[in-house]
């Protein structure tokens, strides 16, 4: 199904499931309008296919003592990307990793306790992996989450 287009109710599951990953089968097929049985069936199939990823809770990064959140972009030597891709991912604080194109090569979510951790974070751990030219730090002033209330 990955790259398949999702027919309406399959769009309505995802959805409701963006909104609610702890919803019950009785509750999503309720809410989709759909049998029980049908809920399962769909939501295996979406699962199985790639489409559903997993479940995960959706947390607020200041009540988790993370109260500074910057986008950190990045130009690095495209030969070093794949070095450079597995040692963001061990870094703490990186949330988010996209290769992209345009005037920089890498984004970044980075979230940390306060300026001078993130700092540390920024000159002292992504500018320290080899290939890394040079990034720019934007910092987020207010953020909200599609979906969430």
């Amino acid at each position: 199904m990955a790259g398949a287009e999702l027919d309406d109710i399959d769009e309505r599951i995802v959805r409701a499931l963006e909104a609610d990953g702890r919803l019950s089968m009785r509750q999503l097929a309720e809410q989709v309008h759909i049998s029980r049985a049908n809920a399962y069936a769909r939501v295996e199939r979406l699962t199985t296919s790639g489409v559903i990823t997993g479940f995960t809770a959706t947390t607020d990064p200041v009540a988790r003592g993370l109260g500074t959140s910057a986008y950190v972009t990045m130009n690095v030597r495209q030969t070093d990307w794949r070095s450079i891709h597995t040692q963001l991912r061990r870094l703490s604080g990186i949330e988010h990793i996209a290769l992209v194109g345009g005037d920089f090569d890498v984004v970044l979510l980075a979230r940390a306790k306060d300026n001078a951790d993130l700092r540390r974070l920024v000159l002292d751990e992504i500018q320290a992996i080899p290939g890394v030219v040079n990034t720019r730090t934007l910092l987020i002033f207010e953020e909200s989450f599609p979906h969430q209330p």
